[in-house]
């Protein structure tokens, strides 16, 4: 038997570690030898190998318990085979055909047949985020972001091999990626299926690998991706750009770009949903006397009427000037909340003034206004 390193260690754990531990190890492990990430890096590949190999059989319950109890040889396809070992003597019998009779098909792998190796593969998702201003989320726009993504070999476009050659059927599993095995155990000869070691799985053996890719027919590259971001996204909101991640493999559909967005603060506006709010302070006589006002609004500049008596805190509403909805084509509204600006420092004259506006007006000090609006306390309830 090959020197083999311990699978715990190649995965950076201890004996013991959990099925979680296990996985989350082997994701962090895998993404870091990952051959797309490490183009033409034989001993990245050498490690991603190994790392997968160890995974297999410590994520198996019954793999790792021959294991944790008999080291590589506990997991040795020929662990037990010849005289003295399990089922010496015994009788030739597939397990995937016995419980296949019971439950109609494969179980727990025995006898299954493997997907095709060299089906169509959609690519991986990839992420990225932007920044974008108020106005923008609220109307859309367009953005180029700088990406690094794996896309189709120019030179062997995806087949792996230089050009001018081609691939062909792997001898020793014809095509199919996997070879079967005959083992001795407890219940006689039993038949399982592994990777085909010749063509690693794959089915097709590439005699002169693309020099660009190394045989893998994708590389990895950084580029420009140009994205419309849609009308109404909001602040922390994700939106998927769809086949602008990872190309496919063997002439598969290539993943989304999902787009992050953050949004900055506007000076004046503030967003509900899909409502603008603006707070639009006035004068004392300008709500008094009433008045027309200009205020801004996402679109432009518009005039509002302020009746005579308008409140501090008195709302107008702005209909359809406000977000679009979105993936819809309705807006919403803007809300003018109104905040008047009483006063606070006066002339001998503006007292004067004002003094006697308070008796023209009955008003007595030290008793309080008895409002013909709402109570307070009666929005508050509402």
């Amino acid at each position: 038997m090959e020197n083999k390193r311990d699978y715990y260690e190649v995965l950076g754990l201890s004996k013991g570690a959990s099925d979680d531990e296990i996985k989350k190890a082997y994701r962090q492990m895998a993404k870091k030898y990952h051959p797309d990430l490490n183009p033409g890096n034989a001993e990245a590949e050498a490690k991603f190998k190994e790392v997968n190999e160890a995974y297999e059989v410590l994520s198996d319950s019954e793999k790792k318990a021959r294991y944790d109890r008999f080291g590589h040889a506990g997991v040795d396809p020929n662990y037990g085979a010849g005289e003295g070992g399990f089922g010496a003597g015994g009788f030739d019998v597939d397990l995937g055909d016995i419980f296949g009779s019971f439950f109609g098909g494969g179980f727990g792998g025995f006898g299954s047949q493997r997907s095709n190796p060299n089906a169509p593969r959609r690519g991986e998702d990839i992420q990225t985020k932007i920044t974008i201003s108020f106005e923008e989320a609220a109307k859309g726009c367009k953005r180029t972001v700088d990406v690094n993504r794996v896309e189709t070999c120019p030179d062997c476009h995806g087949s792996g091999a230089a050009p001018g050659t081609g691939r062909h059927t792997c001898p020793d599993c014809q095509g199919k990626g996997f070879v079967s095995v005959t083992q001795n155990s407890l219940f006689g000869k039993i038949q399982t299926q592994r990777a085909c070691q010749k063509c690693e799985g794959k089915g097709t053996i590439i005699d002169t690998p693309c020099s660009k890719c190394r045989g893998q027919g994708r590389v990895s590259k950084r580029t420009g991706v140009e994205i419309n971001v849609p009308a109404g996204i909001d602040n922390r909101q994700v939106f998927a750009v769809s086949g602008a991640g990872n190309a496919g493999a063997n002439g598969g559909p290539a993943g989304d770009l999902r787009v992050a967005v953050f949004v900055r603060p506007h000076p004046d506006f503030a967003r509900d949903g899909y409502n603008v709010y603006l707070e639009q302070h006035i004068s004392f006589t300008q709500a008094a006397l009433g008045d027309k006002i200009r205020i801004p609004t996402l679109d432009n500049d518009v005039l509002i009427d302020i009746p005579a008596g308008t409140q501090s805190g008195d709302d107008f509403k702005l209909k359809g000037k406000g977000i679009q909805v979105l993936n819809g084509k309705t807006r919403g509204d803007q809300i003018v909340h109104i905040i008047v600006d009483v006063p606070t420092q006066l002339n001998e004259r503006q007292r004067e003034l004002i003094t006697e506006l308070e008796k023209e007006l009955g008003v007595k000090r030290g008793a309080p206004v008895k409002s013909k609006k709402t109570k307070f306390t009666d929005k508050f309830k509402n």
